[in-house]
């Protein structure tokens, strides 16, 4: 995946959510390495017994993983979007985890949501069509 081509703003952060931030970001260097279908299935997962998470959360996890990663920070949207989903779920809160693809130029791009609204992102998000969505509990139910 290979949005957004400049890095994105790094934020101060307190250490207590920078070694959060670096434990999402690192388990989801690995959980990347998944087949799309296991990364999805194991996301899922985690989201029961979370919360929809608010666009405010879901930013601030966001921008605590840009901050301590320069990949995520960078061209690393699949790893970021994945470390953002973790920090939230550590928080108790799930926003969509969305991953799609637009054809002119071809690119794919993986995001989070908060009530379909892309969080923290460019307004080219637009030109994208979701192929896999990982949304939370309640949205699943709406969503089925």
């Amino acid at each position: 995946m290979t949005f957004p081509v400049v890095p994105e703003q790094r934020t101060r952060i307190t250490l207590r959510s920078a070694i959060a931030a670096r434990a999402a970001v690192a388990a989801a260097w690995l959980l990347i390495r998944l087949s799309p279908g296991r990364l999805r299935r194991l996301l899922r997962a985690l989201t029961r017994g979370a919360r929809p998470a608010t666009e405010a959360e879901a930013l601030r996890s966001r921008q605590a993983v840009v901050s301590v990663s320069r990949a995520c920070a960078g061209q690393g949207c699949l790893q970021r979007a994945v470390a953002t989903v973790l920090l939230c779920r550590l928080r108790g809160s799930w926003p969509d985890w969305c991953t799609g693809v637009r054809t002119q130029p071809f690119r794919s791009h993986a995001w989070v949501e908060v009530n379909r609204r892309p969080v923290g992102e460019g307004e080219d998000i637009q030109l994208f069509r979701t192929l896999i969505r990982v949304p939370a509990p309640e949205n699943r139910r709406r969503n089925t």
